[in-house]
């Protein structure tokens, strides 16, 4: 796909050619995932792999955040069903592996960033939230900003992570803590429960990737290939599995009675108002400051 073709995202490069730049462009929806963003995204990082030139990979977003999930206005707000993708015609029974099908391809684009020959780093400001964290959680290293967000509230209603990156990055009992609330953490818990590789202040954010890019950059790029082949090939069948699973049951959560109720009151009254009342319950001042919830 040619970089003029693209209409969700930027592609660019260091002065010196060595660290391929790509920006989620949809700053008006806080980067929020429409049906352009994944494929281009997947077409970014091959144009970047195939670039003998580009040593590493820096994954960002424009404007207030990073991405904040899937635009619900696309496709819960103004979704219908039987015609938006993903949400089906229940009338006849729900059939998975059509979503499946639909849902795989966009996890198999986020997953792009783990299978990239290159490493992939992403620099997250604001809020990597729901599709966001999947994105982000595919690179090889995640940087954020000391106030940054990130989590998966759907996982309370109408989401599950297709990625599947959790579990992966900070095992089993804090995944369990996350997926089972759905919270929100800044980058300063995210760092210290291991989801991330370090959180800075915001102000610092992009000096510190460039430090950590300058580095690695000067690296050869098959020493980097080798490298990250080698760590890879210690999780990769277990990412597949968890991949194939998590995407099966995102069809499920988007169609069960639960996930159809979600969509309904987005219709009826705004996105964020069916958002609000799936997030709230329990959210308690009390809750908020010992679990560090920043939902």
């Amino acid at each position: 796909m040619p970089e003029s073709q693209f209409h969700s995202i930027l592609y660019d490069k260091s002065s010196d050619g060595k660290v391929a730049y790509i920006t989620l462009n949809r700053p008006k929806h806080l980067n929020a995932i429409d049906p352009h963003m994944p494929p281009e995204l997947r077409a970014a990082v091959r144009e970047a792999n195939h670039d003998p030139g580009v040593h590493c990979i820096v994954l960002k977003g424009s404007g207030a955040g990073f991405c904040g999930g899937y635009d619900l206005g696309i496709f819960a707000e103004s979704a219908l069903r039987g015609e938006t993708d993903g949400s089906q015609d229940l009338s006849q029974g729900y059939e998975p592996f059509r979503d499946y099908l639909s849902m795989k391809e966009c996890t198999n684009c986020y997953s792009e960033l783990f299978h990239s020959y290159k490493p992939t780093i992403a620099q997250v400001h604001g809020a990597a939230a729901a599709g966001g964290s999947d994105i982000a959680l595919s690179c090889d290293l995640v940087v954020m900003a000391d106030d940054a967000r990130i989590g998966y509230p759907p996982t309370r209603v109408w989401g599950c992570p297709t990625t599947a990156m959790w579990a992966h990055r900070v095992g089993m009992e804090k995944a369990k803590r996350m997926l089972f609330t759905g919270d929100l953490v800044d980058g300063k818990e995210a760092a210290a429960m291991g989801l991330v590789l370090k959180s800075v202040p915001a102000a610092e954010l992009e000096g510190a990737v460039r430090l950590l890019t300058d580095r690695i950059k000067a690296v050869p790029v098959n020493q980097l290939w080798m490298q990250k082949q080698m760590i890879n090939s210690t999780f990769e069948a277990q990412v597949a599995a968890s991949q194939r699973l998590a995407t099966v049951f995102d069809g499920i959560t988007r169609n069960s009675p639960e996930g159809v109720a979600f969509q309904g009151l987005a219709a009826e009254k705004g996105f964020k108002a069916a958002v609000a009342a799936r997030d709230e319950p329990g959210r308690t001042p009390a809750y908020r400051k010992l679990w560090k919830s920043s939902l």
